[in-house]
């Protein structure tokens, strides 16, 4: 009896799992106002912020030559990342190499110090 599956018909299929959730109503006049308000203030003051740069033509007249040499900038901190992780590299292969060998030196010392033959079972 407790393997008895009754199929519950309330369930809602899974193609209208959001239909309930989605806000369908219209925003008021006061709000959309205040919205639009907001959003106008904040175009002035991004213009009032634009107009206290100094100098704006000369930098858009030297964007070019900027990026390009941030650009050779870029390359040559790629360039030395490789030369640091080749190092780096270097470094940690040593190192590891040095742990194996002297684990093998440990194990052959340890072989040939043992005295009888005995067969160890487990």
């Amino acid at each position: 009896m407790a393997d008895l599956n009754i199929p519950n018909l309330n369930i809602k299929t899974e193609k209208y799992i959001f239909k309930n959730k989605l806000k369908l109503r219209r925003k008021s006049k006061k709000r959309l106002f205040t919205e639009a308000f907001f959003l106008f203030i904040l175009s002035v003051l991004l213009v009032y912020i634009n107009y206290l740069i100094p100098n704006k033509n000369s930098l858009l007249q030297n964007l070019p030559s900027t990026f390009n040499k941030s650009f050779l900038l870029l390359v040559d901190l790629f360039s030395y990342l490789y030369e640091i992780f080749l190092v780096i590299f270097i470094i940690v292969s040593s190192f590891t190499a040095l742990i194996l060998m002297i684990g093998s030196f440990n194990r052959l010392f340890k072989v040939s110090k043992r005295k009888s033959k005995k067969i160890a079972y487990k």
